[in-house]
């Protein structure tokens, strides 16, 4: 096997590389395909590497959406760190893909014609040409064109060195339940901005308590995935990753654990007012507990310095000094929705458009995750790339899914397939699919996915409208945005809550890594609105429900409850919600 064992995230890099390739080439199917496999690469909890270590390609078809072609190409990346397909596609066109897909509106078929005009293999070659001028030149871009790539550079530029948290959280957990196997380690924890489950974050922080700091400090430094050891000292290591992320590893007394994980989880400005209100007590708090003098009255764990301080504990994910502090002197801390209290998921697409599975594979895959009902919200017509439906495919679909809600409730199964649609949002608000066929739906989701560019009052009112049609139950990714490579777009979101309150409409807590759309801080807004949200995994693969985790932190760090989240009801409770219940 290959020395250095490739993370899923580096097997998914490889894939979506291959995808933009046969895209520039013009291959029918085959760039999706790829796609689909990196996505469910990227998704799962298990090592992929290990999998194909010790059961080979019989054990790696059982991942859903891999054939045994794919099964090749990644036991040859495992074994040998390449596979031959794609070492000729790289000799052929030698340009950073991934990188330069990162700016917005940059697609493959634009990278190739780049690469072949003007010689551009990375972002300082692009951003070097657009500065020139010499990208406005070629035919089909222009100086609008430009500057858009411009603007998409800067954009690039301010997310560098920063991972997004739902692709980097599985290998981190793989990290943590190494360390926690080390005979010598007592409690291993992860800290900083990934407890807080911040939407992207810069680096870990592990804790580990233990009886014999030098055996974990040895084991930790001879694990493969380190690249780089920074410093070495009796109680803290700083490392960076194979995957491009720097690592601390401290030793933490057990009797000053809890006082070390407040301190390292943060942020900042929590971790002040906490230490303000021990200064105003006279005692003294830091990563080693609090003390009266030099007697230690808490620091074992987090809970008892949060008592000893007159408050009640305060959830990570609220901890950012927005509020928590008062709410838990006063005892007004929200009761934050869990991470098991979903029982419906409402935004899925399938292989009828983009989706890599069968309406019935989902379906599985969603009660085997402990769902009650899921929605399918296939594609419209307008997304002509994704295959989406037309009217006539809506109520084909409406016919496959009565049938499939029959087969499963002969064999006496537990979960409901609702019909539905993400239906297309157009430039002056109207949609996509004739109001007829909309009124036959279980669920209607509305999102926009182009004219991202529109003044803020006209983005607006576009959003607004559609949101006033009455089939329209949720507006799914409200702002559009796609962190690291698109910002949102230019909303009015307190307009738009206000008419999501007037019309009845619910919002979406899109849970892919890559959205987290609404933000933290709009869940708030609506939470004190009053206005009703969901949180969807917005899957295309079966692996892709493991996706909600993330919208219901996002929901947690923005204070919501479940009596916020209305597909925490049952499904007969939730359909008579929506504004045609």
């Amino acid at each position: 096997m290959h020395e250095e064992r490739m993370t899923n995230q580096e097997i998914a890099s490889v894939f979506r590389e291959m995808a933009a390739y046969l895209d520039m080439e013009n291959v029918q199917f085959k760039p999706r395909a790829y796609e689909k496999v990196a996505y469910t690469l990227e998704s799962l909890d298990e090592s992929v590497s290990e999998t194909a270590r010790i059961g080979g390609i019989s054990a790696l078809i059982k991942i859903p959406g891999i054939g045994r072609g794919i099964a090749q190409h990644i036991l040859d990346l495992v074994k040998d760190g390449h596979f031959t397909e794609h070492d000729h596609f790289k000799k052929a066109i030698p340009v950073k893909v991934l990188d330069l897909m990162k700016v917005s509106g940059l697609g493959p078929k634009m990278i190739k014609v780049l690469w072949k005009e003007l010689q551009i293999r990375d972002l300082t070659d692009l951003e070097t040409a657009a500065k020139a001028g010499r990208i406005r030149r070629l035919p089909r871009f222009g100086e609008k064109s430009e500057q858009k790539i411009l603007k998409g550079l800067e954009f690039v530029k301010k997310a560098e060195g920063r991972r997004l948290l739902g692709f980097i959280l599985p290998e981190v957990r793989g990290l943590e339940k190494v360390i926690a196997a080390y005979p010598e380690a007592l409690q291993v924890e992860i800290a900083g901005s990934i407890r807080r489950r911040r939407e992207t974050i810069g680096d870990i922080d592990i804790l580990v308590s233990t009886s014999n700091p030098d055996g974990v400090i040895d084991r930790f430094l001879n694990l493969s995935l380190i690249d780089h050891v920074y410093g070495k000292g009796p109680t803290k290591i700083n490392v960076r990753l194979k995957n491009g992320l720097d690592a601390d590893l401290r030793i933490v007394p057990e009797e000053s654990f809890g006082a070390a994980l407040c301190y390292f989880t943060g942020s900042k400005q929590h971790n002040i007012r906490l230490r303000e209100i021990a200064v105003k007590k006279g005692w003294k708090l830091n990563e080693y507990g609090l003390y009266e003098g030099d007697r230690l009255i808490a620091g074992r764990t987090e809970s008892g310095i949060y008592m000893a301080l007159g408050l009640s504990y305060v959830d990570p994910e609220l901890r950012e000094d927005l509020g928590e502090i008062d709410a838990a002197r006063t005892r007004n801390l929200p009761a934050l929705i869990g991470y098991g209290d979903l029982k419906g998921d409402l935004q899925i697409q399938t292989d009828w458009t983009d989706g890599a599975n069968t309406i019935e594979e989902m379906a599985d895959a969603a009660e085997a995750t402990g769902l009650e009902y899921i929605a399918i919200t296939d594609h419209t017509k307008s997304l002509p790339m994704t295959g989406g439906s037309d009217e006539k495919k809506l109520r084909n679909q409406i016919t496959a899914v009565q049938t499939l809600n029959r087969k499963l409730k002969l064999k006496k199964r537990k979960i409901t397939i609702l019909t539905g649609a993400e239906v297309n949002i157009m430039k002056d608000g109207s949609l996509d699919i004739d109001d007829e066929v909309l009124a036959e739906l279980d669920v209607v989701g509305a999102a926009v996915h182009h004219h991202f560019d529109l003044p803020r009052d006209e983005q607006t009112q576009r959003v607004v409208r559609a949101m006033e049609n009455p089939n329209v139950d949720i507006l799914f990714h409200p702002t559009s945005r796609a962190i690291h490579r698109r910002a949102p777009i230019e909303l009015d979101v307190d307009a738009i809550i206000e008419a999501a309150g007037r019309t009845g409409t619910i919002l979406e807590i899109d849970a892919s890594p890559e959205r987290l759309d609404l933000k933290d801080e709009y869940i708030r807004k609506c939470v004190e609105a009053g206005v009703r949200m969901c949180i969807d995994s917005d899957a295309h693969a079966t692996t892709e429900f493991s996706f909600l985790e993330f919208g219901i932190a996002q929901a947690r760090r923005g204070w919501a409850t479940r009596k916020d989240i209305i597909n925490t009801l049952p499904v007969k409770r939730f359909l008579a919600s929506l504004k045609k219940g």
